[in-house]
C-alpha cells in the first residue's frame, strides 16, 4: 500500500491510461514477467515515476525488447532502490510518504551527495 502512495504522490495515472487497449486493434502489452518486487498494478505508474525521477527513458534500465531480462545492472540497483524507499516509508508511523526517488535523484541518474553552494550573501 505504501509503495502504491508513493507512486501516485510522485505521478499522475498517466502511465496506465498508454497501457490500455486501443478501440479498432491497438497494440497489448503482455503481462509482466520477473516481477520480484512490484505488483503488475504497481509497475505503469512507477516506471512512470522513474522516468520522471531520473530523468531517463525505459532503456536506461530495461533491455530494449526485453523488459523482464536482468542484464543491466541498473535494473538491479533500481530493485534495490525502490526496496530501500519502500522500508524508510515504511518507518513512519503517520502512514504517509516521505521519501520518494525524487527525493535524491532530482531529474539526474546520479542523486546529489552535497548541497549546491550556497548563493553569496546580498550586499
Amino acid at each position: 500500500m505504501r509503495l502504491l502512495a508513493t507512486v501516485l504522490f510522485l505521478t499522475a495515472m498517466t502511465v496506465g491510461a498508454q497501457d490500455a487497449p486501443k478501440q479498432g486493434g491497438g497494440h497489448v502489452r503482455p503481462p509482466p514477467k520477473n516481477l520480484k518486487v512490484l505488483k503488475p498494478a504497481d509497475i505503469g505508474p512507477m516506471m512512470g515515476a522513474m522516468r520522471g525521477a531520473l530523468g531517463e527513458k525505459c532503456e536506461f534500465c530495461h533491455v530494449e525488447g526485453d523488459f523482464a531480462s536482468d542484464e543491466k545492472r541498473e535494473k538491479l540497483t533500481a530493485r534495490q532502490m525502490i526496496e530501500m524507499v519502500n522500508d524508510v516509508n515504511a518507518k513512519f508511523p503517520d502512514g504517509k510518504v516521505h521519501v520518494s526517488c525524487y527525493t535524491c535523484h532530482r531529474g539526474k541518474t546520479e542523486p546529489a551527495m552535497v548541497p549546491p553552494p550556497a548563493a553569496p550573501p546580498a550586499q
